[in-house]
């Protein structure tokens, strides 16, 4: 499998006038009372924070889902805006919060001018914490004056960084509350799949992109959700991490007999693909779907919202191990971690794109 291009971090110089706007508000910030208290991220870096925060720059989708959770009413925009079909799951007064692009990961756009117009307190990213992302951190918050904090996104980390960030953002209660909720599932799943043997788990592909073939390396924060689910994970080479692009023949020849994807080109074609006909997964009709409202259950991004996907897949990957009922788990889950109470015509919605009938 080859490595694709990926896309880490930006990096662009500061134009003169807005090199100027840094140092104005630098000097305000050093200017301002001493109100600040410190936090140690995840990368190990020691952060002034506010004592209170209110207004929170995500810089990129994972970390707007993690503010959202979390304190919403500090959120000052989504990195993309809402599509019409994402918007009823999320709470009505955050539905039209201003697109804000995004700092880190796929499509970064590197605007420093719309984050200080937008006069953050602190400025979150959720997700890796290599030092690739602890260097732009520090020269974000050097070049801007605006504290931020790097924040651990691999799954078996979502309980410490839901308390690490709660603290930050003065909502403790808050984020101890979804750590334990983390905490439950995760035991649950433990209970319920740890006598199942590795020989005997699915066999299990992610098929990314309308041609199924961008996948993530067993390890990768795209696919851990797999293992955590108690899959195995078929993209796996000594070696190699993160996403790959795999070509026809090597997914026939790993023939994964579960397949899972939140792109419905690609689900609504694989059924009469003659390259994906021969498949254990398409044969015997197991390829499954993944609602994508307001954020991906499995993935895109891979933040909290994994942790209703890991219900998910549970209950496909052991139907008779994991027995809780997916609508009731899902309307527990919409109104703990989204805020918001979900219709049963919204249920019926979401439970229906599981299925393959996506709106």
């Amino acid at each position: 499998m080859t490595q694709p291009a990926r896309f880490p971090a930006f990096a662009r110089a500061l134009t003169p006038a807005l090199a100027l706007m840094a140092a104005l508000l630098a000097v305000l910030i050093a200017g301002a009372p001493a109100s600040a208290r410190t936090i140690v991220d995840s990368a190990g870096r020691t952060v002034e924070v506010p004592n209170m925060v209110s207004r929170v720059f995500a810089a990129g989708p994972p970390a707007s889902i993690l503010v959202y959770a979390l304190k919403p009413e500090a959120l000052l925009g989504w990195p993309r805006a809402l599509r019409r079909e994402e918007r009823p799951y999320i709470a009505e007064a955050y539905r039209d919060l201003p697109e804000t692009g995004r700092l880190t990961g796929r499509g970064g756009e590197a605007n420093l001018e719309r984050v200080l117009a937008l006069k953050p307190d602190l400025i979150i990213d959720f997700g890796s914490v290599r030092d690739t992302y602890a260097d732009l951190a520090d020269r974000v918050q050097a070049q801007t004056g605006i504290p931020y904090i790097l924040i651990n996104g691999r799954f078996d980390e979502t309980a410490s960084s839901l308390r690490l960030v709660g603290e930050a953002l003065g909502v403790p209660e808050r984020g101890e509350a979804l750590a334990r909720d983390a905490e439950e599932t995760f035991a649950a799943l433990d209970a319920a799949l740890g006598a199942v043997p590795e020989a005997e788990r699915p066999r299990v592909y992610l098929a990314r992109g309308p041609d199924g073939l961008e996948t993530g390396m067993k390890g990768s924060i795209n696919t851990e959700i797999i293992e955590r689910a108690g899959g195995r994970n078929v993209a796996e080479a000594p070696g190699q991490y993160g996403l790959v692009q795999a070509s026809p023949e090597q997914v026939i020849l790993a023939d994964p007999d579960t397949i899972i994807t939140w792109d419905r080109t690609f689900f609504e074609a694989v059924w009469s693909s003659p390259v994906w006909s021969g498949i254990t997964a398409v044969r015997e009709g197991r390829v499954y779907l993944s609602p994508t409202a307001p954020f991906g259950w499995i993935d895109r991004p891979p933040s909290l919202n994994r942790m209703m996907g890991l219900k998910w897949l549970a209950g496909l990957f052991y139907p008779e191990l994991w027995t809780k009922d997916l609508r009731e788990e899902t309307r527990a889950f919409y109104r703990l971690w989204y805020h918001v109470e979900l219709s049963d015509a919204e249920l019926d919605t979401l439970l229906e794109w599981a299925n393959g009938r996506a709106p």
